[in-house]
């Protein structure tokens, strides 16, 4: 039940963090939509798509931890590095491929990027550092009860 445990935490991990780009950066702070290289209406359109989006991927890991809750399968130490990985790493494209590679939005416009960049990276890449840290640790420690 570890692999299950781990994609509810990957999936949450990704819900979580397109709700909170999705709620602060395009709805309270208005600094960007999904796609902003059309209309204000195709934008926000792209934005609907994406918190759809974001929403199943929270539903399914929620529906998993569920079950993994029901049956008493739940391994705390891959939900958490699942959630911390699945975050970081979705924070990760989103701030290299999107931003960057597609060009489908930036993080703010109208000024200097480079700091809003290394900060949305950064976030990303310590949350996905952490998540496989977590993971790597649960791994030894079941190795070494496994041993002993």
């Amino acid at each position: 039940m570890t692999r299950r445990s781990l994609l509810a935490g990957v999936l949450s991990g990704v819900g979580l963090a397109a709700f909170v780009d999705e709620a602060v950066f395009h709805q309270l702070l208005h600094w960007h939509h999904f796609y902003d290289r059309s209309t204000l209406e195709v934008g926000l359109f792209s934005d609907g798509l994406f918190h759809a989006g974001g929403w199943i991927a929270t539903v399914a890991g929620l529906f998993l931890f569920a079950d993994l809750q029901r049956r008493r399968a739940a391994s705390r130490p891959h939900l958490l590095g699942g959630l911390l990985l699945g975050w970081g790493v979705f924070q990760l494209y989103d701030g290299l491929v999107q931003h960057k590679v597609l060009g489908l939005h930036q993080v703010r416009y109208g000024v200097e990027l480079l700091p809003y960049d290394l900060a949305w990276n950064l976030a990303g890449a310590l949350g996905a550092v952490a998540g496989a840290a977590v993971l790597v640790r649960a791994r030894r420690r079941a190795r070494g009860s496994a041993r002993g």
